[in-house]
């Protein structure tokens, strides 16, 4: 097998950080040495196949994206980043590890739904992979479904207390999937927010002729997240589930979470590179001179990104560094501007919901430490180890330790990132959400399993590279 030595870098984990070499042996970690260590009496640099120079550099794991939606069909088209494509461009920020959602559509079996995306992300896929469960239409059938799935690696479902007709799921059905997540050990998610009370702000903000895609946030107010994200909490109090609510947005939502918290439940929540940076009233309510007051468009996403007026993004940076939220995904879902984004040119509610970060959420969380908005340390955990442990794959992913997959990202705190559709931008879609931020640091060197992928050259890579991760149940529970 082919021997890799990674020497002279800074050795960064969820704990610490020191100079250390380590030595990748095929696929994975072999060791993690003091510098200049010598193996078998000889210098290491001489014994290995290949030395990579990490000095005055960052060595941490590969980030571990646990929300992703390739290929994704949503709103009469699809998400625009394959398998292939996104995975790449995945691999470009340093990311070499998914978990994607397998889309479950009333009347449509689980189970085939499952195998479907199986067969998608087989072959394409250049980093490895796993996969989450929506549940659409809980009937008894999902829930034996459940349990095979769980014996299949896929210990995670999702749920939807939005979408009525689509993914919406009733108070009823909810409560019986937790009931199985109780009785199996499954992560039971929740995208919350109160799809009811939307649909009806919706269509009376398009009876009063608005149609702009600032109105997708205005019609979903933080009240409907913090609403919903209280009634699932409730539900997975009275089953005794375990509770991770997706793409928490709104601070509201926040301190539910935390009160949750603060009584001992076990209830997490993820937030988004969006909800940190971006806001309605610069983004949503944007215009320019290409598409006018549907420049907005480019990002609309559910939950929506919220008024930097009432401080949620100041509170989101807060909620990540006390811990009341614990991870950073990207809900990587992209529609492309033209053809796509555009099915909702006369009205909002036709707009493609997502958003395309899966390339840069690794450099946006990193310019968070250089802003002083959370440490070292805490980027890798809320990238990286945070969500292996979440959805049981920490000790093969999530950190650089013997017997660890070789994932491994060489970091440089000295380069430069600019995002954009001129620089950084490696996604399947026609503009950047990230257009013109600026990064301090940059990803030099990404290793997937012992291989190499991307380098100085750039993506060195395949397709089919990934293999599927069959995950254990969450190694977060108390």
């Amino acid at each position: 097998m082919t021997t890799t030595l990674i020497t002279g870098g800074t050795v960064v984990s969820a704990t610490g950080r020191g100079l250390a070499d380590v030595l990748v042996d095929g696929e994975k970690i072999a060791a993690v040495l003091e510098p200049g260590s010598q193996l078998l009496g000889s210098d290491l640099t001489r014994a290995v196949d290949t030395v990579i120079d990490a000095t005055g550099k960052y060595v941490i794991p590969g980030g571990v994206d646990a929300h992703t939606h390739m290929e994704m069909p949503f709103g009469g088209t699809f998400a625009s980043d394959t398998f292939e494509t996104g995975t790449r461009a995945a691999a470009w920020g340093g990311t070499t590890s998914i978990v994607d959602f397998v889309v479950q559509y009333p009347d449509q079996n689980i189970l085939d739904q499952h195998q479907l995306w199986q067969e998608k992300a087989a072959g394409a896929c250049a980093i490895d992979y796993g996969f989450h469960q929506i549940l659409s239409d809980v009937q008894s059938s999902s829930l034996t479904a459940m349990d095979e799935l769980v014996a299949e690696g896929v210990t995670s479902f999702k749920l939807f207390t939005a979408y009525k007709g689509v993914f919406l799921s009733d108070d009823g059905q909810i409560f019986r999937a937790f009931q199985k997540g109780a009785e199996n050990g499954a992560m039971m998610m929740m995208h919350a927010e109160n799809g009811s009370i939307i649909d009806v702000l919706q269509q009376q903000a398009l009876e009063a002729g608005h149609t702009s895609p600032e109105w997708h946030g205005l019609t979903r107010p933080w009240q409907t997240e913090e609403e919903a994200t209280h009634r699932v909490i409730s539900i997975a109090d009275l089953t005794g589930a375990p509770l991770y609510v997706v793409h928490v947005s709104a601070k509201q939502a926040v301190e539910q979470i935390a009160a949750a918290r603060d009584r001992g439940m076990n209830v997490f929540g993820e937030t988004c590179p969006q909800y940190l940076y971006l806001s309605l009233e610069e983004h949503l309510a944007a215009k320019s001179a290409e598409w006018g007051d549907f420049e907005g468009a480019k990002y609309v996403c559910s939950t929506p990104i919220r008024s930097r007026e009432h401080g949620h993004q100041d509170a989101m940076w807060q909620s990540l560094r006390t811990n009341d939220i614990q991870m950073v995904s990207t809900d990587h879902c992209p529609f492309c501007m033209k053809e796509q984004k555009e099915l909702g040119r006369d009205s909002f509610a036709k707009i493609p919901n997502g958003m395309g970060s899966v390339e840069n959420r690794m450099d946006l969380m990193y310019q968070g430490v250089v802003d002083g908005r959370i440490t070292l340390e805490r980027w890798v955990e809320i990238t990286s180890t945070t969500p292996a442990r979440m959805f049981g794959m920490y000790g093969r992913k999530g950190v650089i330790q013997p017997g660890a997959d070789a994932d491994i990202v060489v970091y440089d705190p000295k380069g430069h990132t600019s995002i954009g559709v001129g620089g950084a931008h490696h996604m399947n879609l026609d503009y950047s959400a990230w257009e013109g931020f600026e990064i301090d640091g940059h990803v030099d060197v990404v290793l997937s399993r012992g291989s190499v992928v991307v380098d100085e050259s750039g993506y060195v890579g395949r397709a089919g590279h990934g293999r599927y991760i069959k995950r254990g149940l969450s190694q977060y529970l108390s």
